[in-house]
């Protein structure tokens, strides 16, 4: 069974929730009247989210071809590799229908023609001129409905963008705190690396010094005395040989 840890099932939350979010924005564009600033503004910003989850699902799909060439290396079988082919077309399905409505709509918008809910807003908002004064009461009560619905659309906004805010805040932390261990640990290293400097020319020096004493040793010695010491030191290591593998 695949791990809860694995990569695919974390970057298909994130991406799940990206559409559920362009879900929640895309209803709120189709209640917002035709040919507003908000309108325009909120099809920009779906405009660009379908954009950044469909690549996003481009790139889940290459993974999921990478894995498909050697599905023992990843652990998962082919019930899985198809479950997984599955959902990104179901993703990539539900964004590019959103994608192509917000498109027809931007495209109504600009060459001054609207859609049949437009057109309905529109007359409910014209007033018939020999029932204007019996009217005025229910106009009235639009207009606070509907500055209502502007202000609850408002704070959605606002709390949408203080959630953005705190997640890119909490990143920001995470990636300054990665940033500091990195450079704890680089300082250490660096401080490991000139002890072990120091080390190497200690023992450099003190081994410089030693063969110095053998020479000096050797030639004060002579030619029989440095036999003599090579004889010495064959019998030491005779013995000890013995000592150790035959005792």
């Amino acid at each position: 069974m695949p791990s809860a840890q694995d990569p695919f099932y974390v970057v298909k939350e994130e991406i799940q929730e990206s559409i559920d979010k362009l879900q929640s924005t895309f209803y709120q564009w189709e209640r917002i009247p035709s040919d507003t600033g908000e309108q325009l503004h909120l099809t920009k910003e779906l405009l660009a989210s379908c954009e950044s989850i469909e690549w996003q699902v481009d790139e889940l799909d290459k993974a999921i071809a990478v894995a498909a060439r050697d599905p023992s290396w990843y652990s998962i079988d082919e019930v899985e590799l198809e479950k997984r082919r599955r959902w990104t077309s179901t993703a990539r399905m539900q964004v590019g229908t959103m994608k192509k409505a917000v498109e027809a709509g931007k495209e109504s918008n600009g060459t001054g023609t609207t859609g049949l809910s437009g057109m309905h807003r529109e007359l409910m908002r014209m007033p018939d001129s020999h029932k204007a004064d019996g009217s005025n009461h229910y106009n009235a009560q639009d207009n606070d409905d509907f500055i209502a619905s502007e202000s609850d659309r408002q704070l959605l906004l606002i709390k949408q963008q203080d959630e953005e805010l705190d997640e890119l805040s909490a990143s920001v932390e995470r990636i300054g705190g990665v940033g500091l261990t990195i450079h704890e640990e680089l300082l250490a290293q660096e401080k490991i690396i000139d002890e072990l400097g120091m080390e190497m020319d200690s023992t450099s020096n003190r081994l410089n010094f030693v063969q110095k004493k053998v020479a000096m040793v050797m030639k004060k010695a002579g030619v029989k005395g440095q036999i003599m010491m090579i004889l010495f030191l064959v019998v030491l290591f005779i013995i000890l040989f013995i000592l150790v593998f035959f005792t």
